[in-house]
């Protein structure tokens, strides 16, 4: 990672705290991220434990008095039975030696930084511990491809190179 990137992912977390009530105490709602939009007319591919977490939040969204945050609890309601209903549990592939949807990839750098990341659906990635949203691009490029292959993505900074050292997937 850059010093630029790290410094913009400082500033990004100073921004979003400043958007917190903290002036109104310890019960104070917190603020939810957004979902991550589906480009239009890809399927909501889900993996067992990203259906799970969905289902769960669901039933742990507490209904909210009336008031201001009646509407945004409403909205959030509506939004979790939407990706729930639209869920579609991607199949193991017919070659688990090849990167589809669900895939755990090691993979290494040009500088021989080595990496572990997951392919999973829109809801579940968290790029920062290795979980990457399938439409990424750098889920893209990995897609169809198998261990030693060598695969170019484009980042902000740059043209990156990597190695696909492993590939599995998680049993069901």
């Amino acid at each position: 990672m850059t010093a630029a990137a790290a410094g913009r992912r400082v500033i990004l977390s100073i921004v979003s705290k400043a958007f917190t009530k903290e002036d109104e105490g310890a019960g104070a709602a917190e603020i939810q991220r957004r979902r991550a939009p589906l480009p239009a007319g890809t399927p909501n591919y889900v993996t067992p434990r990203g259906l799970r977490a969905l289902r769960d939040e669901l039933e742990a969204l507490a209904p909210s008095p009336a008031g201001p945050e009646h509407a945004a609890a409403v909205a959030r309601r509506a939004e979790l039975e939407a990706r729930v209903a639209t869920a579609v549990l991607a199949a193991p592939p017919a070659d688990a030696r090849e990167i589809r949807f669900g895939a755990r990839v090691k993979v290494r750098a040009d500088d021989n930084a080595e990496r572990e990341l997951q392919i999973v659906g829109v809801d579940e990635a968290a790029p920062t511990t290795g979980l990457i949203a399938f439409v990424a691009p750098l889920a893209r490029a990995l897609l169809g491809h198998r261990v030693h292959d060598v695969v170019s993505v484009r980042t902000p900074g740059g043209e990156e190179t990597l190695e696909i050292l492993s590939v599995a997937y998680e049993p069901r």
